[in-house]
């Protein structure tokens, strides 16, 4: 891996075929599946796994214990936090084949998803917004919101740098 644009620790498995931009860092652990798409100086933090068919945009950070499943697209500077989970399949089943029913999902430049919440398959996330650590997003989130709680609900306003606003 000496030639490549990006870096990789050396426990990091990255299959043949994914997309890695310049400048980016994966590190301890985490596993890039083939047609997985990662752009230009993102940070791959540790036990990370990036599914086939991931797009991830330019200076995108994935903090640690994050699994991105087939289906999402996150936008220019998104920040995952440590441990939130994407799902894929509305109403999965060990025992019933689902991959044609994956549903997409979309998290628009600049949005932030704080540690431990979940974003149920199918949803956009909107422009800036912050989903509250532990919360469970279950429909659209709008550009510039701030949602928390299980099911997520919309407490008020972000400006881009993430500070509350009035509404």
């Amino acid at each position: 891996m000496e030639n490549n644009p990006f870096q990789a620790h050396p426990t990091a498995i990255i299959d043949d075929g994914a997309k890695i931009g310049q400048g980016t860092k994966i590190w301890h652990f985490s596993h890039i599946m083939p047609e997985a798409e990662i752009g230009e100086n993102c940070i791959i933090g540790q036990n990370v796994f990036v599914a086939s068919k991931v797009v991830l945009g330019n200076r995108v950070k994935v903090q640690n214990n994050v699994s991105i499943y087939a289906g999402v697209v996150c936008e220019d500077d998104v920040f995952l936090g440590p441990s939130c989970v994407f799902t894929n399949v509305i109403n999965p089943r060990a025992f019933i084949e689902r991959k044609n029913e994956f549903r997409p999902t979309l998290i628009k430049k600049g949005a932030s998803i704080g540690a431990n919440a979940t974003i149920l398959c199918g949803i956009t996330i909107g422009e800036y917004a912050m989903i509250g650590a532990g919360s469970v997003a279950t429909k659209n989130v709008p550009p510039y919101a701030l949602v928390v709680g299980n099911p997520a609900r919309i407490i008020g306003k972000v400006d881009m740098e993430g500070n509350r606003i009035a509404d």
